[in-house]
């Protein structure tokens, strides 16, 4: 398990304490509904770039792994900040 610590408005995290949105697992499922939320995106943005190309170019099994790889690179890296 690991500690977050944040730090909010006093009235925000008062707010927040009582309506018991500060719970462990309330915070959980609001994190884990956020990240599914991300990847949805991401795929819907991906997909929107996918309807830009008019004529996709053959790739071979090397170029595919080289695109997976920088995407991977860039995700890890936007995940990072």
């Amino acid at each position: 398990m690991t500690t977050v610590q944040i730090t909010l408005p006093d009235q925000l995290a008062q707010e927040a304490q009582r309506a018991g949105l500060l719970s462990p697992a309330n915070l959980e499922r609001w994190l884990r509904d956020q990240l599914k939320t991300q990847r949805v995106d991401e795929f819907f943005a991906a997909m929107d770039r996918m309807a830009e190309v008019n004529d996709p170019a053959v790739m071979s099994p090397d170029e595919v792994a080289q695109e997976i790889a920088a995407m991977r690179a860039e995700r890890r890296a936007r995940n990072a900040n």
